[in-house]
């Protein structure tokens, strides 16, 4: 007589009829799919309450896999997208879940102004260097002298320190893990979705079909194996010093965790201020 199958806990937060995922082998974004519904089982927040937005490429199929209410929008845009949703149903957690191409190549003006505003929402950005649902081209996350499609002899252009863009914009919480660190990144997670502000974690993860393949650097464990040779943790790092080169160290860890106004409190006190008793505040439909 067979055993019994256990359940894996985190079945419940995906959408197993979707299954498999159209991630390559070794690809680390399902790693941090992984770590987000541990981060949400351990939270017990009411998931009717938790919204997830992705935008285009291979991290913006996250929102398609997991049963929450979830968005998949068009390219770049997840984050005006989740801002408006956020404005329309301050009840919600929303949590913005795509790629380093979608987020800070064809939506980096939505980033950095949804920093400034310090729109209520957590940004989860996995970084693999490259557009891996469109050919491997550079980005501009892409390390230089990487090599990419578009760049056959190397990446030249100064690449985005992704950490530092968002805390010089306002960001209230920032962070950076590799796959590699799935433990810390499931903790991270819990504490980005319980504080408010803009929350922006990058997870650095592996794409073996074009990244790996095109720079000779093995398959998606040989990768793993380099994160953890070159991580070094710096929890409360000057974001500047946290750049990324080419195969060097990784500076992991919790970066900035500051408070200031919300978007929304900060338009509610300019408000109130302005027409006292005159402004109406807007109550969500979402509340009793």
């Amino acid at each position: 007589m067979s055993a019994p199958v256990r359940e894996n806990p985190v079945d419940k937060y995906l959408r197993k009829e979707r299954m498999p995922s159209i991630w390559c082998p070794g690809c680390g974004i399902g790693t941090t799919v992984n770590c987000f519904t541990r981060a949400l089982d351990a939270s017990g927040f009411d998931l009717e309450k938790v919204a997830v937005v992705s935008g285009i490429g291979c991290t913006g199929r996250v929102a398609g896999y997991l049963k929450l209410d979830s968005f998949h929008t068009t390219h770049g845009r997840a984050i005006p997208f989740a801002t408006g949703l956020k404005l329309a149903r301050p009840d919600l957690n929303v949590v913005v879940y795509s790629g380093d191409g979608d987020l800070s190549a064809i939506g980096g003006n939505h980033l950095i102004h949804a920093a400034r505003r310090n729109a209520d929402l957590l940004v989860v950005c996995v970084n693999n260097f490259t557009y891996g649902m469109t050919g491997g081209q550079v980005t501009p996350t892409t390390p230089n002298p990487a090599i990419a499609s578009t760049t056959p002899y190397g990446a030249y252009e100064q690449s985005f320190n992704l950490p530092h863009l968002v805390a010089s914009c306002g960001g209230v919480f920032v962070a950076r893990w590799t796959a590699y660190h799935v433990r810390q990144i499931a903790k991270t997670m819990g504490e980005a979705l319980s504080k408010k502000g803009f929350r922006f974690i990058e997870i650095i993860a592996p794409c073996p079909t074009l990244y790996l393949r095109r720079n000779k650097l093995g398959e998606g464990l040989d990768e793993m194996k380099f994160y953890q040779e070159k991580s070094v943790v710096m929890n409360g790092a000057d974001t500047r010093e946290v750049g990324l080169d080419f195969r060097d160290e990784i500076p992991v860890g919790k970066f900035v965790d500051i408070e200031r106004p919300t978007l929304e409190e900060a338009m509610e006190a300019r408000l109130s201020k302005a027409l006292g008793t005159k402004y109406v505040p807007y109550t969500s439909p979402g509340k009793a």
